[in-house]
């Protein structure tokens, strides 16, 4: 693999509406967007989507614009490498973390190798973790947090997406917003083998909101989602303990170095792998080592990101320790009909297809002309 050359985009995609989570709003997908060339005419794109402000994790779309400019292009551009994993390693020296920064060129070298092999991601990574992957992934719905937290709202969002076919419900929850989600969220789905999920991201402590947590104990849920801050490595490990419920770990699951912590404590074995958030699909297939050595089941999450950065999450989902509903949605639930790169589509049975192609191929690239800008 080399890389002749590199190409940095800024990526602005509406969307239909605000999505609220506990730590704060989203309005639009902006996102960095890598483009990586070999010499002999092929091309991977690759993601970066931390958000503008710091209120998912550390890294801000700024600072990622910054270091993948600066840094991290520099160090591939021109040079060969033996494969996807050598770039992950030529990006990782002497950066702590970073991942999302990290993440958009890592898998821009992963599509890159899919494009000259005329493949799909997800044939590559099954080949790295000895698995054949699936041809399709259930999808699951996320939704947010409703204007001025109304539960009549919350219960019309979940009755649409039962209605188009999803196989997962999950509802952001927090403090003082717990109770009265999930019962609105039952009140929509209208059936009892849905399963329904909930997502705090890190908004609740222990022990001081153990009533709320006890109470989504009883709330017959699937799993509770990042109950509590991303560094509560103990905590979670505790509560996991403490609960019937399944705990997952999100932000808290940054890399295989907190896997095998999570794996020492004995703490949670639902485990939401964002290929981004841990820094690329090469340490996915590091952490899936790891769950497949702990018996931990796995879905995918999402930012959410374009039909670009999916392309990746999709590729992770096919695998067989997936077992969850991944949160792949179609393309015109967040940016409307026509409005992504790369158009992701969901059947009315509520699965998605995986993809054989790289992006190269899946790409619009007229679409891609008018919403991107490119970075010198």
């Amino acid at each position: 693999m080399h890389i002749a050359r590199a190409e940095l985009h800024e990526l602005v995609l509406p969307l239909v509406e605000p999505f609220v989570i506990s730590g704060g709003v989203i309005e639009e997908r902006r996102s960095l967007i890598v483009v990586l060339h070999d010499d002999a005419g092929h091309s991977g794109y690759g993601e970066s989507p931390p958000f503008h402000l710091p209120f998912y994790s550390e890294e801000t779309l700024a600072g990622a614009r910054d270091l993948i400019a600066r840094v991290l292009l520099p160090r591939v551009t021109g040079k060969e490498f033996a494969s996807p994993e050598a770039v992950d390693a030529a990006v990782r020296e002497g950066i702590r973390g970073n991942w999302f920064a990290r993440a958009g060129v890592e898998t821009a070298a992963w599509d890159l190798e899919a494009h000259a092999r005329g493949s799909g991601l997800a044939t590559l990574l099954g080949e790295r973790v000895d698995v054949t992957p699936a041809g399709s992934v259930d999808c699951g719905v996320a939704l947010g947090i409703p204007p001025n937290r109304d539960a009549a709202v919350l219960t019309r969002w979940v009755r649409d997406a039962v209605e188009r076919g999803y196989r997962r419900v999950k509802i952001k929850v927090a403090p003082g917003w717990d109770r009265a989600a999930v019962a609105a969220a039952r009140a929509g789905l209208g059936r009892a083998d849905l399963p329904l999920t909930v997502d705090a991201n890190g908004a609740y402590e222990w022990p001081r909101d153990e009533a709320a947590l006890r109470a989504l104990d009883d709330a017959g849920l699937l799993y509770i989602e990042q109950p509590l801050a991303p560094d509560e490595l103990v905590g979670h490990a505790r509560l996991s303990q403490a609960l019937r419920t399944p705990v997952c770990l999100d932000e808290t699951l940054r890399d295989a170095r907190a896997a095998r912590q999570v794996m020492a404590l004995g703490g949670p074995k639902v485990w939401n792998i964002k290929v981004h958030r841990v820094g690329g699909l090469t340490e996915v297939c590091r952490i899936y080592r790891l769950a497949e050595e702990y018996g931990a089941e796995l879905w995918g999450g999402t930012m959410p990101e374009s039909g670009i950065g999916s392309q990746a999450v999709l590729a992770a989902a096919a695998l067989p320790r997936f077992v969850y509903p991944s949160d792949l949605e179609p393309s015109s639930r967040w940016f409307g009909r026509n409005g992504d790169v790369i158009k992701l589509t969901m059947g009315r049975d509520g699965r998605m297809a995986v993809p054989r192609q790289s992006c190269a191929r899946l790409l619009d690239p007229g679409r891609f002309r008018v919403l991107t800008t490119p970075i010198p």
